[in-house]
């Protein structure tokens, strides 16, 4: 609140405190009690004015005294309101400036509330959405983890039935030379039987042919034999190009896994206390295995059969063989008896 400038009055007011704390109203301590307001000649000449009035009451009578007495307590009262009013509103303002600061920290923290509010809601989002995608990749994990197994095992047992089939394939193409060996073995006996028998039998010529026609549809039998193995054989072949192929596609299968596994061992490691939950994988796993090893058996079953036939044909080669050295043999000829000379008649 602004200050007026100094009269008579505040300066009298301020010279009768001074008088009544029992201190002397100079000029410096009436500035002071005012508070350090109005210049030293104004103050100067109203305590003169105020020293002369005083000497001049003293001259009066007493009732005049008392009413100016009385004049000046009712002024200076006045005087204390003022300044009273003065400091209450000084302290209002002070209040009012107090109260809006505090309204305005209020709002401020009311805001950062709101804003630690959302952020914890938001954090609380993130967290849920980590832990679902941590349980997806758990699940993933578990799911990967299971396939690898059941890739290890089938690269293993395609493998062995790789390693049979080549056996097999072995063992069909041994037998595939051995019969056409034989077969080669029984043209050249044909060939040396046929011209054996024309130069010493031309007369059984007709007999050697027909016999020959008839080994040759036996040859021709067994040639079919022999087509049906190479046939057999082609087939074991692509089955066997079909596995190698499986075999490779299980290979890349089980690269790429094991890339995706390398990648997830970090997660492998954090997730050990779950590995129970692969037990029943395994299981499943261990039947799927049983079933490759039957579906194996059965093929095993079939290269049986296979070799079965191949030393049927062979032991037919064989007899055919013996049919022909039999009818190769040489037959007795019989020597024809000259007749006796007769006489003739003189």
């Amino acid at each position: 609140m602004a200050r007026g400038g100094i009269n008579k009055a505040v300066v009298q007011a301020a010279r009768m405190a001074i008088l009544a704390r029992g201190d002397n109203p100079s000029i410096d301590a009436v500035r002071i009690e005012m508070g350090n307001t109005g210049s030293k000649t104004t103050i100067h000449r109203y305590l003169k004015e105020l020293d002369d009035e005083v000497a001049a009451r003293q001259s009066e009578p007493q009732e005049q005294i008392d009413d100016e007495l009385t004049g000046l307590v009712a002024r200076l009262a006045q005087r204390l309101r003022e300044q009273g009013q003065e400091r209450i509103d000084q302290a209002l303002e002070g209040f009012e400036q107090a109260r809006k600061a505090l309204e305005s920290q209020l709002a401020e923290a009311l805001q950062l509330q709101a804003q630690l509010t959302h952020q914890l809601q938001t954090q609380g989002a993130t967290l849920a959405s980590e832990s679902a995608a941590l349980h997806d990749t758990r699940a993933l994990l578990q799911g990967e983890q299971t396939r690898n197994a059941g890739l290890s095992q089938a690269l293993s047992d395609f493998e062995l039935r790789l390693n049979d089939k080549d056996e097999q394939i072995r063992s069909l193409e041994e037998k595939h030379l051995h019969a056409r060996d034989a077969l080669e073995h029984y043209r050249e006996a044909i060939k040396d039987q046929r011209e054996q028998e024309q130069r010493r039998h031309e007369g059984q010529v007709q007999q050697i042919q027909m016999e020959l026609r008839q080994a040759q549809q036996s040859a021709m039998v067994r040639q079919d034999e022999i087509t049906q193995l190479n046939r057999d054989n082609e087939r074991l072949l692509t089955e066997n190009r079909g596995t190698v192929r499986e075999l490779h596609l299980l290979q890349d299968q089980l690269k790429h896994s094991e890339t995706r596994q390398a990648q997830a061992q970090e997660q492998i490691r954090r997730n050990e206390a779950e590995a129970t939950l692969l037990q029943e994988r395994l299981r499943v796993a261990v039947l799927e295995s049983t079933s490759a090893k039957q579906a194996a058996s059965e093929h095993l079953q079939a290269n049986v059969e296979l070799e079965r036939r191949a030393a049927s044909a062979e032991a037919s080669l064989q007899a055919l063989h013996q049919a022909v050295a039999k009818q190769a043999a040489p037959e007795p000829v019989p020597v024809p008896v000259p007749a006796p000379a007769q006489s003739e008649e003189p």
